[in-house]
This record gives C-alpha cells, sequence and structure tokens, in this order.
C-alpha cells in the first residue's frame, strides 16, 4: 500500500512539515512553529475569528483545527495576502476606511473578506441571497451575513463593511 501522506503543509507558498506533536491546532503550528504571528489567538472557541486562515481556497478558524488535518493543504495567512510594501486591496481599503481601530481582529477580518469575495465570485449563496443559483448582488446584508463570524470588540463595523464595499465594487467593475 503507497503512502498518500505529505507530511508536510504549505504556508504562504513555503513548505513546512507537520509538528511531531498531533494535538497542536492550526493556529498554534501557525505561530509557534512557522513563526506568524499575524493570526490571532483570540476566544480559542471558534466564536470570535480572530484566527481565520485560508485553507485551499476556503476560510476557516485555525483555532478549531489540528494542524495534523491538514497534511498537505494550501495555508493562506493574511502575510501571504499582502506586505507593507504591496499591500492587498483589502487591506489598502482598511486603512483608508479606518476600519482596523486597535487592529487586534484586522487579520482575521481580512482574510475572511478575502476568501468572502471569491466565494460570491464562485456563486455561493449565503442565508442573505436572493437566490441560491445565478449572480450573487453584493449588499450590506450580503456582506454582514457573511462576515457575522468576525467580531470586532472596537466595534469599526461600519467601517469594515465599507472598505469590503469598496474593493466589492471594484472588482464587479
Amino acid at each position: 500500500m503507497e503512502d498518500t501522506l505529505a507530511d508536510y503543509i504549505t504556508v504562504n507558498d513555503t513548505k513546512h512539515p507537520l509538528p511531531d506533536d498531533p494535538r497542536v491546532s492550526l493556529l498554534d503550528f501557525l505561530r509557534q512553529e512557522v513563526g506568524l504571528t499575524g493570526t490571532k489567538k483570540g476566544c480559542d472557541h471558534g466564536q470570535c475569528g480572530a484566527c481565520t486562515v485560508i485553507v485551499n481556497g476556503m476560510r476557516i478558524n485555525s483555532c478549531l483545527a489540528l494542524a495534523v488535518m491538514h497534511d498537505g493543504d494550501t495555508v493562506t495567512t493574511i502575510e501571504g495576502i499582502g506586505t507593507p510594501g504591496a499591500p492587498s486591496a483589502l487591506q489598502k481599503a482598511f486603512v483608508e476606511h479606518d476600519g482596523y481601530q486597535c487592529g487586534y481582529c484586522t487579520p482575521g477580518q481580512i482574510c475572511a473578506a478575502t476568501a468572502m469575495l471569491d466565494e460570491i465570485a464562485h456563486g455561493m449563496p449565503s442565508d442573505a441571497s436572493d437566490t441560491l443559483e445565478g449572480e450573487i448582488q453584493i449588499s450590506d446584508e450580503e456582506i454582514r451575513e457573511r462576515m457575522s463570524g468576525n467580531l470586532c470588540r472596537c466595534g469599526a463595523y461600519a467601517n469594515i463593511l465599507a472598505a469590503i464595499r469598496d474593493v466589492a465594487k471594484e472588482k464587479a467593475v
């Protein structure tokens, strides 16, 4: 029988060996073993979204996943979305709209919004979508529904919404 395990996780285009301890969460793996501290540890219960990363194109709460569950997967963290010298459109919009305030939730918000815009582009409906088939209209209600798993303790929701709305409009053009 052939071994199908890859024994690594690709994080921001770099392969990293799986941790020796199978109990290590993906969040702790990213922060402690890979050294990427942009992904934040908030509640450690999957309720706040501060730890949101993108795995194989889908957003997940990294605190709820074991690193070994993602053998061979591709993970994108906030560090892989943009850099200070070359920020993504969402990162620029968050700065322009002051959508970060204390900044603790911002990496998770930007990872979630990045994946959310891809979900919409691929026609994946939400509870707020007008239809289950066809083109999804990006509205404030649609954005709020899709971002509801990402909390902001500072209450910068209006600014976060404005930033995402601006980028969504740019992508639609």
